[in-house]
């Protein structure tokens, strides 16, 4: 398997990675470049610390309707003191940034196209049906709940990566449930209406790492996609790189200090009758230094059955329901059939 980190700085962008004039960053949107900043459009950030402060109902609200009123409109939204220890999140990524960059030959025993592995090592995208590649190298792994048998499916090397992953996963996991039952507060719902096979999935983590790239012009990192799943919280580090689609345009992600970038994915969308949208984003590159992202994704179970919430639909009001139910495995067919495309994948289970 071909792997990016695995190559010598590049002095040009191979052929096999160079996409057609349209599909390329910078082109795209009317010759939007990559450094526009979308009229200087910048992503809500929530503090979280408000909402964990005992006997304050009022503050905790507040925060909820935050988080409801920045997905609305964005789709996405940074959060800051979330609880997630600074130590844990760059233990973590030190240890990711480790294992990309041990030799090629420790790396092989991961390398691996089949999405049943717990864990393994690619590169470009499984999901894309284009013969270009895209700019990056990534690990997809199972990261909770954190079992012996788990455990054992992550690499031994680095030394670090299996206790500093754990402690991570853990930390992000506590994270999304907040998130979720703040989700659920500001849209009327019961705090726990999320819990249980909504989000009781095995949680899947990302970690992204895009090379310097001697011409960013010519790739992309990641292609224009929605997220499949319930809740995506994610570290993008200091290095900015994810776009987000707004109005139409694509705003940049800029890094806050500390933050978790959180977006919600097509489950969100279906369960809430489209009140909180999965939304496009891509990743784009640079040619100054290398990126990396850890993107922890909260799902449903497979066989849990999944539609809109009778809270959520209202036919005196004029707010039917706008999808039909499914069980989640058909929804990930579907996904993978639809190459990630956000009409394609929702227009079969959208109700006309």
């Amino acid at each position: 398997m071909e792997l990016l980190s695995n190559a010598l700085a590049h002095a040009s962008v191979p052929d096999r990675y160079v996409f057609p004039p349209d599909k390329r960053a910078a082109l795209q949107l009317d010759g939007q470049s990559l450094d526009d900043d979308a009229d200087g459009v910048t992503l809500p950030v929530v503090d979280l610390h408000r909402a964990a402060l005992s006997g304050d109902d009022g503050l905790r609200r507040h925060v909820a309707a935050e988080i409801v009123r920045a997905g609305k409109e964005f789709g996405f939204f940074q959060v800051v003191n979330h609880g997630v220890g600074e130590d844990v999140v760059k233990g973590f990524r030190d240890a990711a940034a480790e294992f990309f960059a041990m030799p090629a030959e420790e790396k092989l025993p991961y390398c691996s196209d089949d999405q049943s592995k717990p864990f393994r090592l690619a590169s470009s995208t499984s999901y894309d049906k284009s013969e270009t590649r895209y700019w990056r190298d990534y690990l997809k792994l199972q990261c909770h709940p954190v079992t012996a048998d788990l455990l054992h499916h992550w690499p031994p090397q680095p030394a670090t990566f299996r206790p500093r992953l754990a402690s991570f996963s853990e930390a992000v996991h506590e994270l999304a449930q907040t998130l979720l039952s703040l989700v659920a507060e500001g849209l009327g719902l019961v705090p726990d209406f999320f819990a249980g096979d909504l989000s009781g999935g095995e949680t899947q983590m990302n970690v992204n790492y895009y090379p310097p790239c001697p011409d960013p012009s010519l790739t992309l990192g990641l292609l224009p996609h929605c997220d499949r799943h319930l809740l995506t919280v994610l570290s993008q580090g200091d290095v900015a790189g994810l776009q987000a689609r707004h109005q139409g345009r694509w705003i940049l992600v800029r890094p806050v200090p500390g933050a978790f970038v959180v977006n919600f994915g097509h489950q969100m969308e279906i369960v809430t009758n489209g009140a909180l949208a999965s939304v496009e984003h891509r990743a784009v590159t640079n040619s100054a230094v290398a990126r990396m992202s850890v993107a922890t994704l909260v799902m449903p179970k497979n066989d849990c059955r999944i539609g809109p919430a009778p809270e959520m639909v209202d036919e005196a009001a004029n707010n039917p329901a706008r999808f039909r139910e499914f069980v989640f495995s058909e929804f990930m067919e579907a996904y993978d059939t639809a190459a990630a495309s956000r009409e394609d994948v929702l227009g079969s289970f959208r109700i006309n």
